[in-house]
């Protein structure tokens, strides 16, 4: 028999039980950006972002881009970096330590305006989101390590949204003006970093549409604001960048667009790998029967992976938002479930034991970049000036970035490396190249060894790399007449992994 005094102690203690375990998923999310943010010290800054932050850096000394700046993508990777070195510069801070916290807050704001936004339908009321909430803000600050601020970590981040609201319209439920704004926002700025990331935008909004039998669902309010917002950028690329229509586009036409990995680097990796776990997970756990979220993140890794694979070179970064949406895809199957014991019950060691698994398999494929062995170590020690003016003869973008920035040295180059006649290599080894095509290749080489001469008379450099291992950069500058000239004053101060480092002798 229950007696008034245990009415009361039941009723004392309940609280507080219901309290601890409300906080215990924020301390663990807490604790996840923790790890994130160490590892943001710990993990080397991407290549291309560190690319990115000199490009911003020139922009903002008045230089510019396509013509000043050479650069293989759209202006919307430029200025995607921009506010946060112009805040560095302001701060008086390394503009990677702002773009790093910069990341981590928009994860942050992203992960909370997709749960304020999925919390809206009232089928999500029953759900124990805890342990997926954990999970998700591990795939979006942690999973990414060496691709963490690559343009497609910022596109997957602003995506987040725009899937919490197609998983309403697909339930017919209503959407605030804040969650279609957010969404329409986050979603154009997606789409205007890679035209590939239509697919996975396309195919929820169509599903979403056939679910909720209504047509009118692919007009709604956030689809037109995320079209105006590609159209705007879109527009602003053509009248206030010309060059890149006429000078940077036909480049990449012609040399980086028109060869291919081959199909067992596109298609057999980790990725594809990760993705088929996913969608296996689904079908074991759920059976065929998909919610609103569990559609949507279905169909928009499956639009990623599309995506992933028409770019056709099978590079990790490529691959982050087809991963980390079936990362979350794998989560929700086995996390989310109605019951709050539920998930521990249902999916068991085994599912635990699979997200593990890979999780481990997600760091090390994103872990991946090229060993350029002891030379940051070796120039440190050389390092002849507080600011040193770097020169460097490679296709390899790897070399010069991000130690440039880590020697607080200036990039002499208008170029992140020399990729025209890298990829005019890889386009006559894997392409048929005619006597029309060849002639064209011929004069992109000419016009990149024009730049290479023009920057190297602007700015004297203090320290030229060449590259003796990759395509044989050393016999290519000792056959040209004018750069055996300006190497003149030059000596060799040592070799690491196959790159010779020449310092100015006056």
């Amino acid at each position: 028999m229950s007696t008034p005094i245990d009415a009361v102690t039941r009723q004392t203690l309940a609280p507080p039980a219901r309290a601890s375990v409300a906080v215990a998923p924020w301390l663990l999310i807490g604790a996840v950006f923790a790890v994130a943010i160490l590892l943001r010290q710990i993990v080397p800054l991407n290549t291309d972002v560190s690319w990115l932050l000199v490009v911003g850096e020139r922009m903002l000394d008045g230089q510019k881009l396509y013509r000043d700046i050479i650069e293989i993508n759209p202006p919307m990777a430029a200025f995607a970096y921009l506010p946060g070195v112009a805040l560095g510069r302001v701060l008086h801070v390394d503009a990677r330590h702002v773009i790093d916290a910069q990341l981590l807050l928009l994860a942050a704001a992203s992960l909370y305006a997709t749960s304020r936004i999925i919390r809206l339908s009232p089928r999500s009321a029953a759900l124990n989101w805890g342990p997926f909430a954990i999970w998700a803000a591990a795939v979006v600050t942690i999973l990414p390590m060496h691709v963490f601020g690559q343009r497609e970590h910022i596109a997957t981040l602003t995506f987040l949204p725009g899937l919490a609201v197609y998983a309403l319209r697909s339930n017919r439920d209503d959407v605030p003006a804040w969650a279609i704004l957010a969404a329409g926002i986050g979603v154009g700025i997606t789409l205007a970093f890679k035209p590939f990331f239509t697919f996975p935008a396309a195919f929820c909004i169509l599903a979403g549409a056939l679910r909720a039998r209504s047509w009118r669902q692919l007009f709604a309010p956030e689809n037109i604001i995320a079209g105006v917002v590609v159209c705007s950028v879109s527009l602003g690329t053509y009248l206030l960048y010309p060059e890149y229509f006429t000078v940077t586009y036909p480049l990449v036409r012609d040399t980086y667009l028109s060869w291919s990995m081959s199909p067992s680097v596109i298609f057999v990796n980790a990725a594809t790998l990760l993705l088929a776990v996913a969608l296996a997970s689904v079908a074991l756990t759920r059976r065929g029967r998909l919610d609103g979220p569990l559609l949507v993140l279905v169909l928009a890794s499956i639009g990623f992976a599309i995506s992933f694979y028409l770019q056709r070179r099978g590079w990790s970064y490529h691959s982050y938002p087809m991963v980390a949406v079936a990362m979350l895809t794998m989560g929700y199957a086995m996390l989310c479930q109605a019951d709050p014991g539920a998930s521990v019950r249902r999916s068991g060691v085994a599912s635990m034991l699979i997200l593990t698994a890979a999780f481990a398999l997600g760091l090390q494929w994103f872990n991946t970049r090229v060993d350029v062995g002891p030379l940051p170590e070796a120039m440190a020690k050389l390092k002849p000036r507080p600011r040193p003016r770097l020169l460097m003869l490679s296709g390899e973008a790897a070399i010069g970035h991000p130690l440039v920035r880590d020697l607080g040295g200036t990039w002499v180059s208008r170029q992140e490396n020399l990729w025209i006649r890298e990829f005019v290599r890889l386009t006559r080894g894997r392409t048929a190249v005619d006597a029309a095509t060849d002639a064209k290749l011929n004069g992109y080489l000419a016009l990149e060894r024009n730049w290479l001469i023009e920057d190297f008379k602007a700015v004297t450099p203090d320290i030229v790399l060449v590259d003796n291992l990759r395509n044989g950069w050393g016999d290519w500058a000792r056959a040209d007449a004018e750069l055996v000239e300006l190497l003149k004053p030059y000596r060799l101060v040592g070799t690491v992994e196959g790159i010779d480092i020449l310092e100015r002798t006056n």
